[in-house]
């Protein structure tokens, strides 16, 4: 384990994600527990997997280690920065950079350190395809739920064959000075369409930025059309976490966004 042999003195509670809690250590390392027992799967697949990937990466990311078992706490070094708000060219190609070695990595390699193989993440997929189909299109307006149903059935037949971050965002790229100084939040990691990890970063920034990242990225006009169907698909995920919490502000403004970006 990396941490100091002296007991952690201060422990400062975070502001943290949907799926883990998190805690500042001594002003160092970042500890995570996870907030439902399902996440502890990924917590634990995080800790085999990340120091694997990082030496593969030009950005640096977590490497998380198990520090308790049971219930599970893993626990790495504070990656350094804040969320990316300012946007620059040299950003997007730092990003496309990024992208394009985390897309080249070997899935054989990946899965022997503990990543889902592709029949796991078409499982977990087609789960999450029939819970949207069922609850989240019979939250629309009528005349919208038949171009909604054909979003999720392209959304069926997409690749899963490249290791992908799986839930990139200005939250998950950390800058210092400008410059993109870490890619966090890996607990989406899967075998997927490489296009996912496109999504916000063609469609959620501005152009200097996405022009620089496809520059560095080179995607194909395929993939720059996918990344479009997954960032359509952004919103439906905030409006089945409102569900799952009881949160209707969060599941009006998922809907909100459902439609705004379905072109209604």
């Amino acid at each position: 384990m990396e941490t100091d042999s002296a007991p952690p003195r201060n422990r400062v509670e975070l502001t943290s994600g949907w799926d883990s809690a998190a805690v500042l250590v001594d002003g160092r390392w970042l500890e995570r527990r996870p907030r439902r027992p399902e996440v502890a799967a990924a917590l634990l697949r995080e800790s085999r997997l990340l120091p694997w990937l990082a030496g593969r990466l030009p950005i640096r990311v977590p490497t998380p280690t198990v520090v308790q078992a049971d219930p599970i706490v893993v626990r790495h070094e504070l990656v350094p920065g804040r969320p990316i708000s300012e946007f620059t060219a040299e950003q997007g190609a730092a990003l496309g950079g990024f992208l394009a070695a985390l897309h080249v990595v070997d899935p054989v390699e990946a899965v022997a350190h503990g990543l889902f193989t592709r029949r796991a993440t078409r499982q977990q997929r087609s789960g999450l395809l029939l819970r949207l189909t069922s609850e989240v299109v019979p939250l629309l307006p009528t005349v919208h739920r038949p171009r909604a149903e054909r979003l999720l059935s392209v959304v069926a037949s997409l690749p899963a064959d490249h290791v992908v971050h799986g839930d990139l965002g200005p939250e998950h790229v950390l800058t210092t000075n400008g410059v993109i100084t870490g890619v966090i939040d890996f607990g989406d990691v899967h075998l997927g369409d490489p296009a996912i990890d496109l999504a916000w970063a063609l469609y959620g920034t501005p152009e200097h930025f996405a022009r620089a990242l496809v520059a560095a990225y080179h995607p194909s006009q395929d993939m720059v059309e996918r990344a479009l169907v997954w960032h359509q698909l952004g919103p439906w995920h905030e409006v089945l976490h409102g569900l799952d919490t009881g949160d209707g502000a969060l599941v009006d403004s998922g809907i909100a966004g459902v439609l705004c970006r379905l072109g209604s």
